[in-house]
């Protein structure tokens, strides 16, 4: 019997373009990476078309113009991200949302009420993030979400060991008891060796799944042309036949993830902007009778310059240096103007006190000696 399908190395359910990149330290984790090109020190990892997604938005109607960051003009993940390979076309209009906007309140709640029509969804990172209003902050997002079957349900088959990894998982597929019904649904893309093969899968969805068995660790898009290079080279049996089997193991995984490397930077041509936020998750579900995938992804930024805020009271206290001007309404130059730098003498230059007083009584005997 042969071994088929021990390890899923590519699953290319969004497309086939889209955080090395990403800051990690141990081999034992799994990340999301930002882009298909990203590399990254751990094995297990992920790549979904969201946070191109919100990179392509914040890029083409915030920024305006390519970014780059002020000392960190030739940052490779922002040169690969500024290329925007993958696009929100190439997907179906009803998988995705997308919005942009001033960063408020209102915002938020548009957000919300908008996922809960499309998708019956709620957010995981809408919560983290700081909304109160301020000029020129910015929030842009993106939700993916499919949810498909296969045509037919595999048939479960017993739990097993994976890799070189004690335990055992559960599997689905097609082993010698299936119908034949199942062989329908594979298409053999090429079979080299026990290790080294790809298959696809058809679904009740425009959407194919896709599984390249491969010990290679390249980026995704290396291996996913790889994958297609040995497809077009295969010359033989691309039906799946009565005598092959097919083993796929269960997957359930969450995963948040942010780009400290993209945040906190100025980005040059604008008012010193700067990305506050950078972050992703991803949700991801197969079993033996489909995929379900939900995929987040925001960017917060803000003008670093300090500006006022206006929900504050204003002091418009002429407490130093000032000038004062006086004109006609309907004149076009003022008819005086006084610059105020130190109060005590320009006071001093005042007629005094005295004189005022004395001049006010001597007035007031006159009306006096007048009356009587």
């Amino acid at each position: 019997m042969k071994k088929l399908l021990t390890l899923i190395a590519i699953l290319a359910v969004c497309g086939t373009s889209a955080f090395a990149f990403g800051r990690q330290t141990k081999n034992t984790e799994f990340v999301l990476v930002p882009a298909l090109n990203s590399q990254s020190v751990q094995q297990n990892r992920a790549w979904v078309g969201t946070f191109q997604i919100v990179w392509n938005e914040f890029q083409n109607n915030i920024v305006k113009h390519p970014i780059k960051f002020e000392g960190d003009e030739k940052n490779p993940l922002v040169k690969e991200l500024n290329k925007q390979r993958f696009k929100a076309d190439m997907l179906s209009k009803n998988s995705y949302y997308k919005t942009y906007g001033l960063i408020s309140p209102e915002l938020k709640n548009q957000i919300e009420t908008e996922l809960k029509e499309r998708f019956n969804e709620t957010s995981d990172i809408l919560g983290s993030i700081d909304w109160t209003p301020a000029p020129e902050k910015y929030l842009v997002y993106a939700m993916l979400k499919k949810d498909f079957k296969f045509i037919t349900a595999f048939d479960k088959l017993k739990p097993a060991r994976f890799s070189k990894f004690f335990g055992k998982v559960n599997y689905f597929g097609i082993d010698e008891n299936s119908d034949k019904i199942l062989d329908d649904m594979v298409t053999v893309l090429f079979y080299d060796s026990e290790d080294d093969f790809a298959v696809s899968i058809k679904t009740n969805s425009k959407d194919v799944v896709y599984l390249y068995r491969t010990d290679d660790n390249k980026t995704f898009d290396k291996l996913y042309s790889d994958m297609m290079i040995k497809k077009a080279g295969y010359m033989s049996w691309r039906e799946f036949r009565a005598q092959d089997e097919l083993r796929i193991p269960d997957i359930n995984l969450y995963r948040m993830q942010t780009y400290p490397e993209l945040t906190n930077k100025t980005i040059k041509g604008t008012n010193q902007m700067q990305i506050s936020d950078a972050v992703q998750t991803v949700e991801f579900k197969m079993n033996n009778e489909g995929v379900k995938l939900k995929s987040e992804a925001a960017i917060a930024a803000k003008c670093s310059m300090e500006i006022a805020d206006e929900s504050a009271p204003r002091k418009f206290y002429f407490d130093d240096t000032f000038v004062l001007f006086l004109q006609e309404y309907d004149k076009k130059l003022p008819y005086f103007a006084l610059r105020v730098y130190d109060l005590d003498l320009i006071n001093k230059t005042g007629k005094p006190q005295v004189e005022e007083t004395k001049q006010e009584t001597e007035k007031n005997v006159n009306i006096e000696q007048t009356e009587k």
